[in-house]
């Protein structure tokens, strides 16, 4: 099962970095725009909470998909989790880490995921979405970094 971490600094206490981390609103602001991700069922707008589940969907490798992800650890301002519900993975698991570190807050992302189909979604996951996931999770902190920075 592939691990990623991703650890973004920014200048912004960590209350501001937790819940910037965890609104719907900004969520969908801060994703590559092509994705077209919208939050469609469950908490679709504001801060999502312990217990509450969020349906995006958003379309990936050219596929229109939806995922569902529930809010299944929260500390606040320190930690959160979401696991995937219902979507195209087998597995996904990604805990939100928020670390005070001099004036501002080190966000620190790890997201554990494995896809379906056996062999062949081995392969996808170590060849293929490893990069994506990366990437897609530091593109999104950059942007966020930058609203709570400005």
């Amino acid at each position: 099962m592939p691990i990623i971490i991703v650890e973004t600094y920014v200048n912004s206490p960590i209350e501001k970095c937790f819940d910037a981390a965890r609104d719907i609103d900004l969520h969908t602001k801060t994703v590559w725009s092509f994705t077209r991700e919208q939050a469609i069922a469950g908490t679709t707008q504001g801060l999502i909470e312990l217990g509450e589940t969020v349906t995006f969907r958003a379309t990936h490798f050219a596929i229109r998909q939806a995922l569902t992800s529930k809010i299944t650890e929260f500390n606040r301002p320190t930690l959160f989790t979401d696991q995937m519900q219902k979507g195209a993975f087998k597995s996904l698991k990604h805990i939100h880490e928020f670390i005070e570190h001099g004036d501002g807050t080190i966000m620190k992302d790890t997201l554990e995921f494995q896809s379906p189909y056996g062999i062949i979604g081995i392969l996808f996951d170590i060849l293929v979405l490893k990069h994506y996931m990366k990437k897609f999770i530091n593109d999104r902190n950059l942007k966020l970094k930058a609203i709570l920075e400005a």
